[in-house]
């Protein structure tokens, strides 16, 4: 896996290319000259996660025919005051509107976050604490 990140501005604003013919626009915080062009790169890893994780569940939810209608997750992470400024905590909350058993949902999003999950298991072997819940509407 390869990605290739390039300076747009003569400050902290990047386009990052992945696979295909994605970009993604990063900037950094005001205090550094950010600009407010992209996003961060601490919040690029609450995406990751969120993304990972979900894709992981609505595929296991999928092929258990469970009816998805809608889908969000919120991502909440907790930092630590000294640099580097790392999470130590993340909450996950996942909702789900649609016809799915509530024990299938509920064991899918333990197999999605804690097994299939390679965002997951990074942050947590740092030592990064990460729970979640779970919204049936």
């Amino acid at each position: 896996m390869k990605i290739q990140l390039n300076r747009l501005n003569d400050a902290v604003h990047f386009e990052a290319k992945g696979s295909g013919n994605v970009k993604v626009h990063i900037d950094g915080s005001e205090a550094i000259g950010g600009q407010g062009l992209g996003v961060r790169p601490m919040e690029l890893v609450l995406m990751a996660l969120g993304s990972c994780s979900s894709l992981d569940l609505i595929s296991i939810l999928k092929k258990q025919r469970q009816e998805i209608t809608d889908f969000s997750v919120e991502v909440d992470g907790e930092r630590r005051e000294e640099i580097p400024t790392v999470f130590t905590k993340i909450h996950i909350l996942f909702r789900l509107t649609g016809n799915i058993d509530k024990a299938k949902a509920e064991k899918a999003a333990e197999l999605a976050v804690k097994k299939y999950c390679s965002v997951h298991d990074m942050l947590v072997a740092g030592g990064v604490e990460v729970n979640y819940t779970l919204e049936i509407i």
